[in-house]
């Protein structure tokens, strides 16, 4: 009953949201669903991973966390890669169907099941070196697919065009529509018949996406079309075409994220390395080739995305941390039934289709009035919810005793991490594609997403703190939530404090359309 209340809340999520999307670009339509496919299949692998390791391969709780942690670290450092090869030589729309081909083969190479191992054994180095294999397909398409697909968005409206916010926060609820049906169907359904039957449910709804995105391509108007399509019949290595090279060199690398991704401590390394590249990269030509006003909103941009890292630090131990908390700690009777925990991984992406369209008729009956909060001041109410959610969470389970904490507190830690996910991420989006000269976008998205990489590396670390035993020999879960809760409180607060001076430096009064640009005059 419980499962069918929540599809159900879902699919009139879906209904409200495509009543708001009559006033957008048809783009946004095919857009929108080949996201939502897309995420169907990330997260409905993503609800079933830790458990996935814990309860099939026996892996430690820390090996787990650390193994959860490469991956979606490694998930979101590739998109810089892709946003630049977008940027440079392929156009957003041939890389999100080059992604879009490899998570198919990801998800599929998934579900290949080995035997579950048994207490004191270890799992077959085959079965375990598939899955390897299969977590480095998706994330290299998620290199090619993420940050390309929302740069997509971006390119459908001009920059001054106030719809923009919505759109991106309609497009949101797109992913969590995909997000909600992926945790209810291809997690309840691996966590209760067979995790190879989840992983395989994943990879149908990526298939879905890829076919959704080749059929409404004349939708699109051209938009994320390559700049310069006969650069890429140009001959680089070994007689191969750019776009040949392109291909081979991601063959390179999908075997270099195969070797990546079960090192923890690597990825981390690389990821300080390439934060700092890239961070490095923007000055330079920021600095060398932006006016003043471009500059500034540059520097911005980039404050915005250092507070990233911090939000989703906070916010993913959804996938870890919570999820084991869930398993262990909480009374998930609901209704006289017991709820997978799985499926609890849902409730974020329901809120979102709930809380998303009014979040996106709040920002465009705001900015009619000239009264919509600035990118900064959203962003530090979104960290002063994602450390109340914290809080709440922790007074429920001191109230508790010793007894299991009642799940309403997972439902409130979730509505209040949704609550500012909804004033982080789709504002963020829009953020980046508004402040970022449109040379320059495809790399300020894929920044956008490596911070997020980054977000999940300090997650992952959070995630191995709460495993510590205290003195009573038990995790230190609830105590390193109440630390957190409490520094994202003071650093939203601050943020608040600070937005009018961040949002002088966006320069917004002095904002132009790129007109000069193909992709917009072909829309226009």
């Amino acid at each position: 009953m419980f499962y069918l209340f929540l599809a159900g809340v879902a699919f009139i999520g879906l209904m409200m949201v495509l009543f708001q999307m009559r006033n957008h670009e048809k783009g946004l339509y095919i857009l929108f669903f080949a996201e939502m496919w897309e995420r169907f299949s990330y997260y409905g692998m993503r609800a079933l991973l830790v458990l996935y390791l814990t309860k099939h391969f026996l892996f430690e709780r820390e090996a787990a966390y650390g193994l959860y942690g490469a991956y979606t670290t490694l998930v979101y450092i590739t998109p810089v890669i892709g946003g630049m090869l977008a940027d440079k030589y392929l156009g957003a729309r041939k890389a999100v169907l080059i992604g879009a081909v490899l998570l198919v083969a990801g998800h599929a190479t998934m579900a290949i099941e080995g035997a579950p191992v048994v207490a004191g054994g270890s799992a077959d180095p085959t079965v375990l070196n598939i899955f390897y294999l299969a977590l480095a397909l998706i994330i290299a398409g998620t290199g090619f697919l993420k940050a390309n697909i929302s740069t997509m968005v971006g390119a459908l409206y001009r920059r001054t065009d106030e719809r923009r916010d919505s759109a991106f926060t309609i497009f949101y609820v797109g992913i969590n529509l995909g997000a909600a049906f992926g945790a209810l169907l291809a997690g309840g359904i691996g966590e209760t018949y067979g995790w190879n039957y989840g992983f395989g449910l994943a990879g149908i709804g990526m298939l879905a996406g890829l076919l959704v995105f080749i059929w409404g391509k004349p939708m699109l108007n051209g938009a994320g079309e390559p700049a310069n399509p006969e650069l890429l019949k140009k001959k680089a290595f070994a007689g191969l075409s750019i776009e040949w090279t392109i291909y081979l060199a991601t063959f390179v690398a999908i075997i270099a994220l195969w070797l990546l991704v079960r090192n923890q401590v690597v990825v981390n390394v690389l990821l300080l390395a390439a934060m700092a590249l890239t961070y490095g990269f923007i000055l330079f030509k920021s600095v060398s080739e932006l006016t003043k006003e471009e500059r500034s909103r540059i520097f911005v941009a980039l404050f915005l995305i250092t507070v990233n890292v911090l939000f989703w630090g906070l916010f993913e131990q959804t996938g870890s941390s919570l999820t084991l908390f869930t398993d262990e700690s909480v009374d998930r009777n609901i209704m006289g039934q017991e709820i997978a925990t799985s499926v609890f991984q849902s409730i974020n992406a329901i809120y979102i289709i709930i809380l998303g369209p009014i979040f996106a008729a709040l920002w465009a009956w705001l900015a009619k009035r000239n009264k919509n909060p600035s990118a900064p001041f959203k962003f530090g109410l979104a960290v002063i919810q994602l450390g109340l959610g914290f809080l709440v969470l922790v007074a429920g389970a001191t109230a508790a005793g010793g007894n299991l904490t009642p799940v309403l507190f997972i439902f409130l830690i979730y509505l209040l991490h949704t609550t500012g996910e909804l004033c982080m991420s789709p504002v963020g989006l829009s953020a980046m594609t508004r402040l970022s000269p449109i040379r320059m976008v495809g790399l300020m998205m894929g920044a956008w997403f490596l911070a997020s990489g980054a977000g999940n590396a300090v997650a992952a670390l959070i995630a191995q703190a709460t495993a510590v035993e205290g003195p009573d020999g038990e995790p230190m879960v609830l105590a390193v939530y109440s630390r957190v809760g409490w520094i994202a409180i003071g650093v939203g607060v601050l943020m608040v404090i600070a937005s009018p001076w961040l949002k002088k430096a966006m320069y917004l009064d002095t904002l132009k359309d790129d007109n000069q640009d193909d992709a917009i005059e072909r829309l226009g």
